[in-house]
């Protein structure tokens, strides 16, 4: 496996990870990319000035995983987003090895901190289906995860959960922030 970055002139991995969003994203987060138009758009976004787009490929140059970054505070922060990885390719290290790839080509961009957000739509953790205002870092102090939800992956790639949005996409469905310096 390599990470490279995706070209705009790259028609057959733009497909591939437009579809790739799609599929990936269909079961737990519907209405993230629920048309291969919407991805595409989502993907053809990737190639502006102010963003990163890595791939990762195998030996045959079939797309495995796809991560993007966004600059934000005149590049001193940067977006993690999307990051997705093939079904058959997860938990082989690939999601955290296009995550560190993405630290180092931000912090070759001079950048200070990467963060991410991650929706809880569907009740993955304890975050969701509550009232977070009354004692909104009690609930994140005590988060559990109850349905496989990413957001300790982050944690395991060095992320700290930095803040929620408290009933971002809908009421108890939170986004939770999570946040980490490129720095060291």
């Amino acid at each position: 496996m390599k990470i490279i970055d995706l070209c705009p002139d790259d028609e057959k991995a733009i497909i591939q990870v437009a579809k790739l969003l799609v599929e990936s994203f269909q079961q737990n987060w519907p209405d993230a990319w629920p048309s291969l138009d919407s991805a595409l758009q989502e993907v053809k976004e990737s190639f502006g000035a102010d963003r990163i787009s890595r791939v990762a490929v195998n030996d045959n140059g079939d797309i495995l995983g796809w991560i993007g970054g966004i600059s934000q505070y005149n590049g001193n922060v940067w977006e993690l987003h999307p990051l997705v990885v093939r079904e058959d390719s997860r938990r082989k290290g690939i999601g955290k090895a296009l995550v560190f790839d993405l630290e180092a080509q931000v912090r070759e961009r001079g950048g200070i901190t990467l963060w991410v957000g991650t929706d809880d739509e569907n009740n993955m953790t304890t975050l969701a289906g509550v009232n977070l205002y009354s004692n909104v870092w009690e609930h994140v102090t005590n988060i559990k995860n109850l349905h496989g939800h990413p957001y300790e992956f982050y944690q395991k790639c060095g992320f700290a959960i930095v803040g929620v949005m408290p009933d971002a996409n809908g009421i108890g469905k939170p986004d939770i922030y999570l946040a980490k310096s490129v720095k060291f």
